[in-house]
Parts: C-alpha cells; sequence; structure tokens
C-alpha cells in the first residue's frame, strides 16, 4: 500500500508515523527462515545479509534503513557500509492468518505484540512533523485508524508529508561529460511516465561521487539505444538509453514547464521499476 503525497490531514481519526529514508520492503518469516521482497517483487534477501526477525510466521511490511548517527541515511544505504536493519511499520499475515481486511488500530496493536521494539505510531501530527523536521528526518506519513490495507495502491487514507522535496525519476539518457568528467557522465537525462509516454523533467548533474559515476556507467552501458526515450527530448548532445533505470533526486520545486528545479542525485532505485514512479 503506498502513499498520497499532500500536506498532513489532521483530526482524531489519523495516527501519525515516521518516515523512513531507506527502501521499502515486505518481509515473509515462515519456518524461522525470513526472505526479504522489493516492492518490485524481487528476492533482495542476499542483499542485506545482516537483517534478522525473530518472530512466528507473518509477512511484515516496512523499511530497510541504514543509521549513521541515530539518522536514517539514504547514502549509507547505497553503500552498505554499515550496518542494515528492517524498520515494521506494518503486519499483513501472522500465523497464517490475512490481516488485509482489519482496522489501522487493530494491525498496529498486533504488531506491538509482536515486536514490542518497533517504532510507535502517534496520536499529535504537528509535534511529530515538527520534531522529525528538528531532527533530520524525511517527514511523516499519516494513516487514517480506521483503513484497511490495500497492497499495490495508492491510496488517500495514507498521506506522506515530507521535509525534503524528493521525487524518483527514470533515466533516459545522459550528456557528456567535460573537464573533469570527460569521458564520462556529466549529466543524467530524467524523465516521468506518463499516458503519453515519458515526459522529460530536466537533467541532474551534481550529487555524484566518483564510484557513483563508475557505478552508473556500467549500468546504463548496456541499454544504449539510437533514439530518445522521451515524447518531449531536450536538444543538445545525448547518449539515450533504455527506460528502464529509477533514481532519486532531491530538488527545490518543479518549474511552470515540468522541469526539475537544482536537481541533486541522491540514488539508485533498486526496488522500483520504471512503470511504479510517479511524480511527486
Amino acid at each position: 500500500m503506498l502513499a498520497t503525497p499532500g500536506a498532513l490531514p489532521l483530526g482524531d481519526d489519523w495516527a501519525y508515523e515516521v518516515k523512513w529514508d531507506g527502501f521499502r520492503a515486505l518481509a515473509f518469516v515462515e519456518a524461522g527462515r525470513l526472505v526479504l521482497r522489493s516492492r518490485r517483487g524481487l528476492d533482495v534477501t542476499a542483499d542485506y545479509p545482516g537483517v534478522r526477525l525473530d518472530v512466528p510466521d507473518a509477512v511484515l511490511d516496512g523499511e530497510l534503513v541504514a543509521m549513521v548517527d541515530g539518522i536514517p541515511s539514504f547514502n549509507a544505504l547505497q553503500t552498505r557500509r554499515v550496518p542494515i536493519s528492517f524498520v515494521p511499520f506494518d503486519v499483513l499475515h501472522l500465523r497464517g492468518r490475512s490481516l488485509l481486511d482489519v482496522r489501522y488500530d487493530e494491525r498496529r496493536a498486533v504488531l506491538a505484540d509482536l515486536l514490542p521494539d518497533a517504532p510507535p505510531s502517534f496520536d499529535d501530527g504537528p509535534a511529530l512533523l515538527e520534531t522529525t523536521r528538528a531532527q533530520g528526518l524525511e517527514g511523516v506519513v499519516a494513516k487514517r485508524r480506521s483503513s484497511h490495507y490495500f497492497p499495490g495502491r495508492r491510496c488517500p487514507e495514507w498521506v506522506k508529508a515530507k521535509h525534503v522535496r524528493r521525487t524518483s525519476a527514470v533515466v533516459g539518457g545522459w550528456r557528456p561529460g567535460e573537464g573533469g568528467r570527460a569521458g564520462r557522465i556529466g549529466s543524467l537525462l530524467l524523465g516521468i511516465p506518463t499516458a503519453e509516454g515519458l515526459v522529460y523533467a530536466g537533467k541532474v548533474g551534481t550529487g555524484f561521487s566518483d564510484r557513483t559515476l563508475a557505478l552508473l556507467q556500467g549500468l546504463l552501458a548496456p541499454l544504449a539505444r539510437s533514439t530518445p526515450p522521451f515524447v518531449d527530448p531536450p536538444r543538445g548532445p545525448a547518449r539515450w538509453v533504455e527506460p528502464t533505470v529509477v533514481v532519486d533526486v532531491d530538488y527545490t520545486e518543479w518549474t511552470a514547464d515540468g522541469r526539475l528545479r537544482h536537481p541533486t542525485y541522491r540514488g539508485v532505485r533498486d526496488d522500483l521499476e520504471a512503470g511504479q514512479v510517479v511524480r511527486e
């Protein structure tokens, strides 16, 4: 179940959770064996060998998070150089029983009994929003207490209010670099899928390390194509690629013509397919 971007809703019918800056995952536990699956349905268990869950047979929804100085770090999660943990925030099945049609409040109570150390939900949304802002966290997710769980759907019963403006985008090509980046990627050409096709959303040329550039070059080289994948391709020199790689970028705003203003590269989203990307 996916949250809808928006302003923080208020009222007694809402509960509030910290929005964790990581990779969304489902944790399947059966007979003591843990399997982690991404939003794409891929088995990513081997990528996170340090994750452990001591629970009976269950399916949990949560976030894979890398903590640095007590704060989730998306960059650290990319490099996997620090311990990574699974932060659960919902329970979907327990001991063979589906909880999808159970109210949110009841599912949270089941989760608290199952994993007492799981992060709690809160009643005061504005206070949590200010606390997360002060602590440098990503934001807050508000969830309607009476809501059921709708797998794979983006629903108004969950609303995410973010401090940092961030969106996922699809890489449709890249511009060659100059100077110190000669012969390498200078900037990525980004797009957002629409009913009409991949719409150009601007380029990002900051936020890269040498290691990141090498990683991206390796990912994009096999995807080379001769024609642009955009319905409105940008002018200028470009190397086009099949639009399958998804990245996250921070930005200040969307311009009137649908371009990202001041984007900064954050990382590759292995857990998303291009068709799952929406404009934040």
